[in-house]
């Protein structure tokens, strides 16, 4: 339920960051900044270019607020990067699918008109 909150969240978002939403959402500003460095690491580890990887260790270990936030930013930041990827390759194999359809179509109908 709490992850379906956030992605509505994320998806619903205007201009203002993912740390500004979960902060008027009324999440602990722990919480939206173990977010906000869970999901730039989550991104990066799925190979965006844009991410970084950031973790305050120390805060991770001692504050749990922080470490539930980042943990949850970093496994639905990575889970969208990756799911972002599949995607764009379903696209690509669609395009190339279509391609030689129209390809196969045209020889065909090259094939039918020199034999007229």
């Amino acid at each position: 339920m709490r992850h379906a909150l956030l992605l509505a969240l994320l998806l619903l978002a205007g201009c203002q960051t993912t740390h500004e939403q979960l902060l008027a959402a009324g999440y602990p500003p722990a919480f939206a900044d173990g977010f906000q460095d869970g999901c730039g690491s989550g991104r990066q580890a799925a190979g965006a270019i844009s991410g970084e990887f950031r973790k305050d260790v120390p805060r991770f270990l001692a504050d749990a607020t922080y470490a539930t936030g980042w943990s949850d930013g970093f496994n639905q930041c990575q889970a969208q990067r990756i799911s972002e990827d599949r995607q764009d390759a379903l696209e690509r194999i669609g395009s190339d699918r279509d391609r030689a359809w129209r390809q196969h179509e045209s020889q065909a109908m090259a094939k039918a008109l020199s034999h007229n």
